[in-house]
């Protein structure tokens, strides 16, 4: 079964020609959009490069359209959207730290202006969903946002999150000129998948429950808004469905502390909860270590000082309008990690 989008992109009437783009498809969370597209009879082209693990794709050739590319390499990617009707811009360098920050701005900014010129010269796509972030919008230290904040460019924890408040602006400055792309913002992303940078929970709880991660980090005076992955999948395919082009949804979930995560995970696992804080400072001086070990290993640490920059600042947010507009339905933070933890023990990741 297939749409294809008329009018002002709210509606839809089938057809048979409807042919998806997904960027970043092999990715933790493009693997997880492309399986749910396909689930509901979507035709899906997945752009993934030659080198990328395809591990978390269908292994159905049928099934999926893999076609090799990459967001950087305009040519590839005009290739790729040749014939497609919507866009899921789901590619990113998603770090909080590189030995080369210069690839945050290649990836993340330059590669949504190729996207959005691919969509100006093959004239066939009519929406656009672009995966940005809520460190787009800025830190929340010591209430909740929503959608109309607007970063205050003074400082920023990482490179990452400057890379995406510059995309963010293109992306918004191409709406007002008529392009149909709709930015959705998800929380910190967890739940079963791929350990990715974007799956930090499940490696902050892999480490806590093999004893190399044995207190708290911090005071617990941080805030992040924790989003299960299949809910921003779902999120995302509403966006495409019902969100309106040039509007921000924030796919996000509870608002919760590191240090609520853990008393989470060792209640329903019946284990005992950490003793101990783990202060900042001794956190970003090891992260610096960890640094160095990376820069000789060439392996991306855990824990960088960008890392700790985050962990002192508050990041809450509403998706009240995601709710009202696109029926998003996040669910509990307990709900997410009973699931991701009882996978985490099956997989012998974790012992409980």
């Amino acid at each position: 079964m297939h749409f294809k989008l008329f009018g002002k992109f709210n509606r839809f009437a089938f057809v048979e020609s409807m042919l998806i783009l997904v960027t970043g498809a092999s990715g933790y969370l493009g693997g997880r959009l492309c399986r749910a597209l396909l689930n509901r009879g979507f035709s899906v082209r997945a752009l993934v490069r030659p080198t990328s693990d395809l591990s978390s794709l269908p292994h159905d050739p049928s099934a999926l359209e893999l076609v090799h590319g990459d967001i950087t390499d305009y040519q590839s990617l005009l290739e790729a959207c040749l014939g497609c009707h919507v866009v899921f811009h789901a590619a990113a360098m998603v770090e909080p730290w590189l030995p080369d920050p210069s690839k945050f701005i290649s990836v993340n900014v330059r590669g949504l202006q190729n996207v959005l010129q691919a969509v100006r010269e093959t004239k066939t796509i009519e929406k656009i969903i672009y995966t940005s972030s809520f460190f787009a919008l800025g830190s929340t230290d010591g209430y909740v946002a929503v959608e109309n904040q607007v970063h205050h460019e003074k400082f920023f924890c990482t490179e990452y999150e400057k890379s995406k408040v510059n995309a963010d602006k293109i992306a918004l400055q191409a709406a007002s000129e008529g392009i149909p792309i709709v930015p959705v913002y998800p929380g910190v992303i967890y739940g079963v998948g791929k350990f990715t940078a974007g799956n930090v929970v499940a490696r902050m709880l892999i480490e806590r429950f093999n004893g190399r991660l044995p207190g708290y980090l911090g005071q617990g005076n941080d805030k992040f808004s924790f989003s299960h992955i299949d809910d921003v999948v779902e999120g995302h395919i509403a966006a495409m469905q019902k969100g309106r082009v040039g509007e921000r949804y924030l796919l996000t979930g509870e608002n919760a502390s590191f240090v609520e995560v853990f008393d989470t995970a060792a209640a329903i696992t019946g284990t005992k909860k950490p003793i101990f804080n783990i202060p900042l400072w001794l956190i970003e001086t090891y992260g610096w270590v960890l640094v160095f070990i990376s820069r000789i290993t060439g392996k991306l640490p855990l824990i960088s000082p960008p890392t700790v920059k985050i962990l002192r600042h508050q990041w809450a947010y509403s998706c009240e309008k995601a709710k009202q507009e696109l029926d998003y339905n996040p669910r509990s933070l307990k709900e997410g990690l009973e699931e991701m933890l009882a996978w985490l023990k099956s997989v012998g990741l974790i012992k409980y």
